[in-house]
């Protein structure tokens, strides 16, 4: 299990904005049956443990003389310099099933795909499962290599798992992989045709032949001008 330490946080409000600038995040322990707990940590050793364990490895939270079972539930990020403004951890019972998103990633390469025939397309990136804290997996894999052909897909019961310890909390028909036949090209626009010489002289030509009351009624540009 992933250890970690945190202080109690007794800044609140928009004074923890200080603490950020010093490096610390603020965050928060709730859980069943536990009382909601405002804490401080080291803001790079959260983002460090974060790659390590994501959103379902379990967490040693030592604060003061405490230690609690923890999953990170939800880090929210500065929309422009992306760096984390503050973090939920979900205080959990080892002997009680919990609920975590899972991801979804592909393994191998899709045959159709490889050949140009086709594009493969992710339809879920993540499951909601139900296990105990120490049986919830960091990922779910997913081979692809099977799918030879366009229209193939893959659904959630292909995944493999242990049945035992892990459910899945939606419809195991759900598709999570196919192979999308490719898109038509748009075709582009004709190119607008080039008037040549022999095309203006005709237009010259048939501006000559109106008859005289519809010249006078389109009188050209420069001959106003003239009159002017």
């Amino acid at each position: 299990m992933y250890k970690l330490k945190a202080e109690t946080r007794k800044t609140t409000g928009r004074k923890v904005k200080k603490l950020r600038q010093e490096g610390i995040l603020p965050g928060n322990i709730y859980g069943k049956g536990v009382k909601s707990q405002a804490v401080k940590l080291d803001r790079l050793e959260l983002v460090k443990a974060f790659k390590d364990v994501g959103e379902t490895g379990l967490i040693e939270l030592e604060v003061g003389k405490g230690k609690h079972p923890v999953l990170v539930h939800n880090i929210q990020y500065d929309p422009v310099s992306e760096e984390p403004l503050h973090v939920d951890f979900h205080q959990v019972n080892l002997k009680e099933k919990t609920t975590a998103q899972v991801p979804v990633e592909f393994v191998g390469e899709s045959p159709a795909e490889k050949r140009g025939e086709g594009t493969l397309v992710q339809y879920i990136d993540e499951l909601e499962v139900e296990a105990l804290p120490t049986d919830l997996p960091e990922r779910f894999e997913l081979d692809v290599s099977g799918l030879e052909e366009v229209e193939a897909t893959l659904h959630i019961k292909d995944i493999s798992y242990d049945k035992t310890k892990i459910e899945i909390e939606m419809d195991e028909e759900e598709i999570v992989a196919k192979v999308e036949p490719l898109r038509e090209e748009e075709e582009a626009p004709p190119a607008p045709a080039e008037t040549t010489e022999e095309e203006g002289e005709k237009g010259e030509a048939d501006e000559e032949a109106k008859p005289e009351e519809e010249k006078e009624e389109n009188p050209p540009e420069n001959k106003e001008k003239e009159d002017k």
